[in-house]
C-alpha cells in the first residue's frame, strides 16, 4: 500500500507521512485486519481485503457501521464460500 515501515525486534517505525495506495491485501488476525480496513479507507484507489472472517470475529457488520459515518465501503460476499459479486454477474 506504499507505507514506509522499518521493523526491528519489537518495534515498527513509520517513516511517514506517505500516501497509501489501494491494493489487494490479506487479513491475518483481528487487530491487523481492522487496521487494513482503516488504511484502505484513507488510501487512494480501491483496496480489497481477503479473509475478512478475521474482522467478523470482533467487529460485527463493520462495513454497515462505517457506512453510517460516511465510509465508501462494501462487502463483496457474505461468507468464505460465497462467490464474488463479479463472478455472479458474469454468470448472469
Amino acid at each position: 500500500m506504499g507505507a514506509r515501515i522499518q521493523i526491528t525486534h519489537d518495534q515498527a517505525i513509520d517513516d511517514g507521512p506517505s500516501a497509501l495506495i489501494g491494493a489487494r491485501v490479506q487479513a491475518s488476525d483481528l487487530r491487523a485486519s481492522a487496521s487494513l480496513v482503516l488504511a484502505g479507507l484513507v488510501a487512494d484507489g480501491e483496496t480489497v481485503i481477503d479473509r475478512v472472517y478475521h474482522i467478523d470475529r470482533g467487529y460485527e457488520k463493520i462495513e454497515t457501521k462505517l457506512k453510517k459515518v460516511g465510509a465508501d465501503i462494501e462487502r463483496l460476499r457474505e461468507s468464505v464460500t460465497s462467490p464474488l459479486q463479479a463472478q455472479e454477474e458474469e454468470a448472469a
